[in-house]
């Protein structure tokens, strides 16, 4: 009894250690992190060279809901409101009738290209159509891809929110089969139930994140229960929510989102623990999952899943996401990327596990094409995000270098934070600038030596330097103790010829270079004219085409531009990549040409 409990210890952590080694080399060569883990996975099972033999598709789901529920609330948790002010509208269209449409699509390849049932073949579609949040937030954040925040925010929020429709689809479609249900009823009735989950998952995620708000500010505790609490009490709304009938995975989401965005107290340990925790979650969920698999019956499914894999990435996904995007003003080029970053994971595997469940007839064959669809995804699409990212012209090079700095929790709900900078060579605290007045240098730490703040002298490289400012100032400070970011030929590209004041008059362009202007543009600046014209929020990288030239926003502080620059001629960012995916201008424009009323 001691020997198999002690074993089954072993073989658990040695292939979490295994796991988190191997990981460096997705961090090297730019592999997908599930992949990794996956891999790992299937090399310890029973066709592996670990042999170990794991069949309860019980447990693994288990497994791998618990997982997907702490991994939801840290992605919600770390959105921030910005984020979603930026992005809301489109992420959702994408994250709901995103789901649905692909779903749809995926179900037609399936059932006309491969004489599946319609129910079954719906199912599939279901199963496969959430993209993984996982994947996607570790080759956005950790990858260390820039993109326009509205393109990241889109992807990042998407693949946050999705995972409630698509698993709420899959279930109902597995309820379906083994009811025999059918009518025209069902379509009404799966439309209920789906306003009682999401309402009831949308209204219980408020309310919990207001309880983790009153209960972490209220509450007198040792300081690391704290962080137990509240992974406890996200926890608690996920199975509560689901016992009601209601969406538990889109509780703990939007309970996140709540929580992350108010001030609490022990922040910094909250999301240091949950930092950790989610870590542990994926490595647990796509180990299992690798370990349920069985690599030699892929092949009596690999044809028909292969199929699917490729419709869904070059039709079902672009097509799908171009619907849901047309309203939102994206342009072709961001279209055609947030349409690639369509990542399928462990969601996908893990509700693959329904069917067998359900004890449907062919269970197996469900989880088994489910899987090589997960792989081909990562193989096809993981390893080339940056690429593809760099052929479209949408790499925004950063506008300040790296930067040390690590928050520190405060007693009490103060209302300054304490960060700590590490003083980077060539900062322009280390070239003598210095610090403003509302940023209080309390503690400076050089060569292991604290010393005061007045008795320090000029601040030096290496140092450490703790300050006391207000949270909104904190991304001016990054700033000044990071090292700048130098503009090199890609990005000219990128941001124009010349740099221009944002307050430059459009006739004094028009005199120098020679176009003309309309009339109602003669005395507007280069930053009206942009603010007129480009509807939404503007962002670093957003560019305005007039006449020959291209006016392009380089940099902005908050929601201020204090930077323009000048292309002479189209730049690359702005030319479409694929004659595909039109836009709402470029349709009305095809339309004029088509009736004939086009005045140009």
């Amino acid at each position: 009894m001691i020997e198999a409990m002690s074993l089954i210890i072993l073989i658990a952590a040695g292939l979490v250690t295994i796991s988190i080694f191997t990981s460096v080399v997705s961090f090297r060569i730019g592999a997908p992190l599930l992949l990794v883990f996956l891999s790992v996975g299937l090399l310890a099972g029973v066709d592996g060279i670990g042999g170990i033999q794991f069949s309860n598709a019980g447990t693994a789901y288990f497994i791998g809901s618990l997982a997907l529920a702490i991994i939801l609330f840290d992605s919600g948790f770390g959105t921030r409101l910005q984020t979603v002010r930026v992005a809301a509208w489109p992420s959702l269209t994408l994250a709901t009738m995103g789901v649905l449409l692909t779903t749809g699509l995926v179900g037609a390849a399936a059932h006309y290209g491969m004489g599946m049932p319609w129910l079954e073949s719906l199912l599939i579609g279901a199963i496969i159509s959430s993209t993984d949040a996982a994947a996607v937030f570790f080759l956005l954040r950790v990858g260390g891809i820039t993109l326009k925040d509205r393109v990241r925010s889109t992807l990042e929020i998407e693949s946050g929110s999705n995972d409630p429709m698509a698993i709420f689809l899959t279930i109902s479609l597995v309820e379906l089969i083994i009811s025999g249900a059918g009518g025209g009823n069902i379509g009404w009735g799966l439309a209920e139930a789906f306003l009682l989950q999401m309402g009831l998952g949308a209204l219980a995620g408020v309310a919990g994140g207001w309880i983790v708000y009153q209960v972490v500010n209220r509450i007198e505790l040792e300081p690391a229960l704290y962080p137990i609490l509240v992974m406890a009490l996200s926890l608690c709304l996920f199975a509560a929510t689901s016992m009601i009938g209601g969406s538990g995975f889109l509780a703990v989401y939007i309970a996140g989102i709540y929580a992350g965005n108010s001030r609490l107290r022990f922040a910094a340990s909250l999301r240091r623990f949950q930092s950790g925790m989610t870590w542990l979650a994926q490595i647990a969920m796509f180990l299992t999952l690798g370990l349920l698999a069985t690599p030699s019956e892929f092949p009596e499914v690999a044809p028909f899943a292969i199929g699917l894999a490729l419709f869904l990435i070059f039709i079902g996904r672009p097509i799908a996401v171009w619907l849901c995007l047309l309203p939102f003003g994206f342009t072709r080029n961001e279209i055609t990327f947030i349409a690639w970053v369509g990542l399928r994971g462990a969601v996908s595997i893990l509700l693959a596990l329904l069917p067998i469940l359900g004890n449907l007839p062919g269970g197996q064959t469900f989880f088994n094409t489910a899987f090589i669809i997960v792989l081909v995804s990562l193989l096809v699409q993981g390893w080339t995000i940056r690429p593809m990212a760099k052929w479209l012209g949408l790499i925004v090079p950063p506008r300040i270098g790296p930067v040390e700095r690590m928050e520190l929790d405060l007693p009490g709900q103060a209302t300054h934070e304490l960060v700590a900078y590490r003083i980077s060579p060539e900062s322009p605290v280390a070239e003598g600038d210095r610090l403003p007045r509302w940023a209080r240098p309390s503690l400076i730490v050089r060569d292991g030596r604290s010393m005061a703040p007045h008795g320090a002298g000029k601040m030096q490289p290496g140092d450490t330097v703790f300050i006391f400012t207000l949270p909104k100032y904190i991304h001016l400070l990054d700033r000044l103790f990071a090292r700048p970011a130098k503009l090199d030929v890609l990005d000219r590209e990128l941001f124009g010829d010349f740099s221009l004041p944002p307050d430059t008059k459009l006739q004094a362009l028009s005199a120098t270079y020679g176009f003309s202007i309309r009339p109602e543009d003669t005395e507007k600046t280069v930053a009206e004219l942009v603010q007129k014209n480009l509807r939404g929020q503007i962002e670093i990288g957003d560019r305005l085409s007039y006449g020959p030239i291209e006016i392009i926003v380089r940099d902005m502080v908050k929601d201020e531009i204090t930077e323009m620059g000048l292309a002479l001629e189209p730049t690359r960012p702005s030319q479409p990549r694929l004659p595909l995916f039109q836009t709402k201008k470029d349709l009305k424009d095809f339309w004029l040409r088509l009736t004939g009323r086009n005045k140009e």
